[in-house]
């Protein structure tokens, strides 16, 4: 199939199909498929190709419907529900590979991903000889084929690439020889990091080659991994209509996916990724103050229950809720305040550089954006036309010290633990202050009105929480030395950020 990403208009929600065999545990197959397209904000439909007895521990045996029923279950989706994107996995006989094929030749999908389910983790080869042939004669029906490095190798009638490179060769050649769009992975190589590439040799692709990498995880739960990456392909594929970017945010999930699979517990073999790591983190971040959580990130915020309370007590805090802060004052904090995010953000930079995942690394940078194009605005907006110092008051230098000393000391754990009072302490006082502004029946004339929505708006609640999130994560693979120092450096910048709110009343710069 030539490629229709110009043709495909990108949905909200888009319509994905698995054509796919099952897993009794839910692991792989079209279970995990479905959990993968949900996860990416797709919905979900399946055609069962084959009833598989499996678990964590391998494949017991296989029960191949009737062809018939087979054409029934496919027929019946295409003649009610308009398909976005088919993803094919599992095709374990020549008959199910040619109704499939007559299907797709039939009802033309925009867009088809293909898992090649060829080649057993064990080596074993899953197809017969005429079986491995109808497959590769499928493959230029497809958009995208996800194999992994065995079934590269099969799907060219060559040895297995002894390394990346090689892998990249053969990517090449697939391309080549088919005109598709081949994912090369490079999960099966024992390497510190793990690459994925898009490789097309027909200029349908930026390059020919566009590769992203992200580090190994070490869990031995990656069962489905392959379904899993592929079926998201086709959701976020038929989302954004663009490939590199799909790859790019499909690896940040997977990533994120692989180490919280530990979380699950589910078998005693290789068990499955966590698909929904991130619902699950949203639902326990729902609060940006958790109560009753059981998260380190409680254990955090309630270090710092004394220095919360001392914040909401401030003459700089109340006044500034009720707008009848000197405007001095205020300014002064501002231009504090802006000589702390321009040093806060260089921070922030430093800690995606040695961020453990992709998601972090990227969340990270992106916040380390925002800081000087979004909080730094609005107070340019303010102190432009005020006279007010350049110069570090001696709160502000102890704070970036502080945290300039960590980021030199490259723990990622304990830096951002730093980090997050500046998120949660100042969306915590948003929030509050925001609230009792909206209550107020003269809120059109509040000469702060712009501050308190910066702080209490959504975005900034929902970064607070995504690095509250990231602190959970850190914490929970951390050393009980490297806890205790995660809770010394937040209640170190916690101390500041009391310390920072209360500073113009004591400057005689104010």
């Amino acid at each position: 199939m030539t490629d229709q990403t110009s043709s495909i208009t990108p949905r909200t929600t888009p319509r994905i199909l698995s054509i796919a065999g099952t897993d009794p545990t839910g692991g792989a197959g079209i279970h995990a498929d479905l959990k993968s397209i949900a996860a990416n904000g797709g919905y979900g439909m399946a055609v069962v190709t084959a009833l598989v007895a499996q678990n964590t521990r391998g494949v017991r045996s296989v029960h191949t419907p009737p062809v018939a029923f087979l054409r029934q279950q496919l027929n019946a989706v295409s003649d009610d529900v308009t398909i976005d994107a088919v993803k094919i996995g599992m095709l374990a006989e020549i008959d199910v590979i040619h109704e499939v094929r007559s299907w797709l030749n039939a009802h033309r999908p925009p867009l088809v991903v293909l898992d090649p389910v060829m080649v057993a983790t064990s080596g074993h080869r899953l197809l017969e000889p005429q079986a491995e042939q109808a497959l590769r004669d499928l493959i230029p029906l497809a958009d995208l084929v996800t194999p992994n490095v065995p079934e590269l190798a099969v799907l060219l009638a060559e040895p297995t690439a002894a390394n990346w490179a090689a892998a990249i060769e053969q990517g090449k050649r697939l391309s080549a020889r088919t005109g598709v769009t081949v994912l090369v992975k490079g999960g099966h190589f024992d390497e510190a990091l793990c690459p994925d590439a898009l490789v097309n040799t027909h200029g349908l692709l930026a390059q020919s080659v566009v590769e992203f990498a992200s580090p190994r995880i070490a869990t031995k739960n990656t069962h489905g991994t392959g379904c899993s990456l592929s079926s998201a392909m086709a959701t976020v594929q038929a989302r954004t209509g663009d490939w590199a970017a799909s790859l790019a945010e499909v690896k940040d999930w997977l990533q994120d996916a692989l180490i919280h699979a530990d979380d699950l517990e589910v078998g005693q073999g290789h068990g499955p990724i966590h698909h929904f790591h991130r619902l699950f983190a949203g639902a326990s971040a729902e609060s940006a103050t958790p109560a009753d959580s059981v998260k380190f990130s409680a254990t955090l915020w309630r270090d710092v229950e004394l220095i919360r309370t001392q914040i909401f007590d401030l003459p700089f805090i109340t006044d500034l809720g009720t707008g009848v802060l000197a405007e001095r004052d205020f300014a002064y904090y501002l231009a504090q305040d802006a000589l702390y995010l321009a040093t806060y953000s260089r921070v922030l930079a430093r800690a995606s550089e040695i961020a453990p995942s992709m998601h972090a690394q990227r969340f990270l940078a992106d916040s380390a954006r925002r800081c000087r194009d979004v909080e730094l605005e609005l107070h340019r907006n303010w102190l432009g036309q005020r006279d007010v110092s350049s110069e570090a008051g001696p709160v502000t230098a102890g704070y970036l010290d502080h945290l300039l000393g960590l980021a030199e000391g490259g723990n990622y754990a304990v830096l951002l633990a730093a980090l997050l009072p500046c998120f949660w302490l100042y969306a915590d006082v948003g929030e509050r202050l925001h609230t009792d502004f909206l209550a107020r029946t003269e809120t059109a004339v509040h000469p702060y009105a712009a501050w308190l929505q910066t702080y209490a708006d959504e975005e900034f609640a929902a970064a607070t929480r995504e690095v509250i999130a990231l602190t959970d994560d850190a914490a929970a693979t951390a050393s009980d030395a490297q806890q205790s120092a995660m809770r010394q450096a937040f209640a170190t910048s916690s101390r500041f950020e009391l310390d920072f709110f209360d500073a113009p009343r004591h400057s005689v710069l104010a």
